[in-house]
C-alpha cells in the first residue's frame, strides 16, 4: 500500500475474555497496562485496494500487516482526552501531516472498546500482552523505497521507522 499511519497503541495489562455483556469504555480502559504512540504500515494482497470491496478487505485482514511500536508513554494518558491529542508526521524530515485522536472513530478509547467487544462476540476475546493499534490519526503518509517516516505525539513520544 506504500503509506506510514500514525497510530496509538494499548497494551493490555489483564484480559477481556468472552462474555455475554458488552465490555465499557473505563473497564476496558482498566485492563490497559500501558499506551504507546505507534507507526503501522498496512499492506494488502490486492494489487488495487482501494476496488475490491469492504468484504474483500475485511477478509485480508482489514489491511493490517507491519507495525512499529514506540515506547510506554510516562505522562498520565489516562487523565488526557485522547481524542484531542495531536500528532505530527513527518516524510524525510519535511511535514506530511497533521491530525489527532478524534480521527479514529471519534476517540481512539472508543476504537479499542469495539475491539474488545467484537472480540468478545466473535472470538475469544482480548489476552493479557495483547497490542492493539485503533487507526490512523492523520491521513496516511506515502513512503516509497529509501524514505523515512517519523511520528510525533507530543508528550506521549515520537518514533521513526525507515524504508529500506
Amino acid at each position: 500500500m506504500k503509506v506510514a499511519e500514525a497510530e496509538f497503541a494499548f497494551a493490555m495489562g489483564r484480559p477481556l475474555p468472552k462474555r455475554d455483556k458488552i465490555y465499557g469504555v473505563a473497564e476496558v480502559l482498566d485492563a490497559v497496562a500501558s499506551l504507546h504512540p505507534a507507526i503501522e504500515v498496512p499492506d494488502s494482497r490486492y494489487q488495487d485496494f482501494t476496488r475490491v470491496g469492504a468484504e474483500q478487505l475485511i477478509a485480508d485482514v482489514a489491511c493490517a500487516c507491519w507495525f512499529v511500536l514506540g515506547a510506554a508513554v510516562r505522562v498520565d494518558w489516562r487523565v488526557r482526552d485522547l481524542a484531542m491529542h495531536g500528532v505530527t508526521a513527518y516524510r524525510n524530515g519535511a511535514a506530511a501531516g497533521k491530525g489527532s485522536g478524534a480521527n479514529v472513530l471519534r476517540d481512539p478509547r472508543s476504537a479499542l472498546t469495539w475491539i474488545a467487544n467484537e472480540l468478545s462476540a466473535y472470538g475469544d476475546g482480548l489476552r493479557a500482552g495483547d497490542v492493539v493499534i485503533t487507526g490512523t490519526c492523520l491521513t496516511p503518509v506515502p513512503v516509497s523505497a529509501g524514505d523515512s517516516v517519523k511520528v510525533d505525539f507530543a508528550d506521549f513520544g515520537a518514533l521513526e521507522v525507515g524504508f529500506g
